[in-house]
């Protein structure tokens, strides 16, 4: 039988001084876990887009009336409230477990070694990112669900979405400097793409505040525009969308691009154009709330392929030390199908 080390004083205060520098002495996870780590992150932060529009498709965004208790007597849902005080609870829960998502990959970035600065400070920007939302969702609930306060609340979530696909993109990357991988021209094309993605988003959340969804049973103030002028709109920018991917990839095939952008291209118009059919369909069969949440769920995949695709435009190699000599700079197996910036 193994005998337990003993933990000395001086552990313990070392480990309630600094508790990721006391993890991070004494255990180095391999690149693997590292990677998994940032992966279950950005994929909690999609499932939390996907439960929270099922909150407001069953009507459920009261369903806990106050905020941080669900009621002003009960910090969670009662039997008296319901399906839709247990939906809402549930969907607040899950924030719970998105909080250990980013803590195991805040934990894992920091322990790795040689220590990545920049990948733990990108764990540390979803984490503060999941709690100045979970502030912004409570006010969403005390003000009645106000739908410019609910459209705030999801384009924080569509920021956390993008800072947890880049750490995981640096997880499968070295800390050598960026090296373009296209040309000036082709990469403004890129940052059009993008721009024009996140003013679809944008537009996507003024059809949901002026939409009949309004997330709760009772009479719900909606944004005072014409609903189908703004879904009009909000489809012309899908097609500019679809359009600019196809150039990017016309462009990218003509230039003999590597292998990564052409291929996160070719991803992404095929999600846009999956997205793109959800769309259109619950458009002419009136909403039905199961092709709203695929809908939104598409929302997510699109925005992660656009900034995927943007990070494909560059390549950091490892960075490894030579015996003897210099530092020697190796391209890592990973970083040849995907690469980006910092």
């Amino acid at each position: 039988m193994e005998r337990v080390p003993n933990v000395t004083r001086a552990d313990a205060v070392a480990a309630l001084r600094n508790p990721l520098a006391f993890i991070a002495a004494r255990w180095t996870p391999t690149p693997r876990t590292v990677q998994r780590a940032a992966l279950v992150s950005l994929v909690m932060s999609v499932v939390i887009v996907v439960t929270g529009g099922a909150v407001r498709l069953t009507g459920s965004g009261l369903g806990c009336p106050t905020w941080p208790k669900c009621t002003d007597d009960s910090l969670t849902a009662t039997s008296e409230m319901g399906l839709h005080g247990a939906i809402e609870f549930g969907n607040r829960m899950l924030t719970y477990v998105l909080c250990a998502a980013v803590g195991w990959a805040i934990i894992a970035a920091r322990s790795e070694k040689p220590y990545r600065r920049g990948l733990t400070r990108l764990g540390w920007a979803q984490f503060w990112i999941v709690m100045s939302n979970a502030v912004l969702g409570g006010i969403v609930v005390l003000v009645g669900l106000n739908p410019y306060t609910v459209a705030a609340h999801f384009v924080a979530t569509a920021a956390l979405i993008a800072v947890a696909t880049v750490m995981w993109q640096r997880t499968r990357e070295g800390d050598a400097g960026p090296r373009p991988l296209v040309g000036r021209s082709v990469q403004q094309l890129v940052w059009v793409l993008v721009g024009t993605t996140v003013l679809l988003i944008l537009v996507g959340t003024v059809v949901t505040g002026a939409g009949p969804h309004a997330g709760d049973s009772s009479e719900v103030e909606r944004m005072p525009l014409d609903w189908e002028t703004v879904s009009k709109v909000h489809a012309v920018l899908a097609w500019i969308v679809v359009s600019l991917t196809f150039a990017l990839w016309f462009v990218l095939k003509a230039v003999d691009a590597p292998k990564a952008p052409l291929h996160r291209t070719r991803e992404l118009f095929v999600v846009l154009l999956a997205q793109g059919v959800i769309g259109y369909v619950q458009y002419f069969t009136d909403l039905p709330e199961i092709l709203v949440g695929l809908h939104m769920l598409g929302s997510s995949l699109v925005w992660i392929w656009v900034v995927l695709v943007l990070l494909a435009l560059r390549e950091r190699p490892r960075t490894t030390v030579g015996l003897p000599g210099p530092a020697v700079q190796e391209r890592d197996a990973t970083s040849a199908s995907i690469a980006g910036p910092r």
